[in-house]
């Protein structure tokens, strides 16, 4: 399975499982950005870990501080291996790119329709560099 996406930040292919979660999320206070794990007591993926994976985000919920935390993220080695949102979000978008302009390697970001995100979950998932999202072989 393969979808075409609209690419909303460049970065590096990235190839991981996929952690789709099931609610918006908030990184300011809802992720640790020195250990990339959902750290909000009331989400319903709290304690799990967003580093490596394909992170497929139904949505956020609003903190102008949500794009520190992901450059940190970034920049601590613990960001997810690619980001799939269904809604761009700019203020997070943002995290991706200071940390691409400070020359870190930063994960692709894309757009993906919402209504698929389930046929990802429980697979190893790659964003190629042309944006493509499928399930690895």
């Amino acid at each position: 399975m393969s979808a075409a996406t609209e690419i909303l930040v460049r970065g590096k292919a990235g190839k991981g499982e996929a952690l789709v979660l099931t609610a918006p999320i908030s990184f300011w206070g809802g992720v640790d950005p020195k250990t990339g794990r959902i750290a909000d007591v009331r989400h319903p993926q709290h304690g799990e870990v967003i580093s490596g994976r394909v992170l497929f985000l139904p949505g956020t919920i609003g903190s102008s501080s949500a794009s520190a935390v992901l450059m940190e993220l970034v920049h601590n080695g613990r960001g997810p291996a690619a980001l799939v949102l269904h809604e761009p979000d700019a203020i997070l978008l943002l995290g991706l790119i200071v940390a691409r302009e400070m020359g870190w390697e930063t994960p692709m970001a894309v757009r993906l329709g919402r209504g698929v995100f389930d046929a990802y979950r429980g697979s190893t998932v790659k964003v190629d560099d042309d944006g493509a999202v499928s399930v690895a072989t």
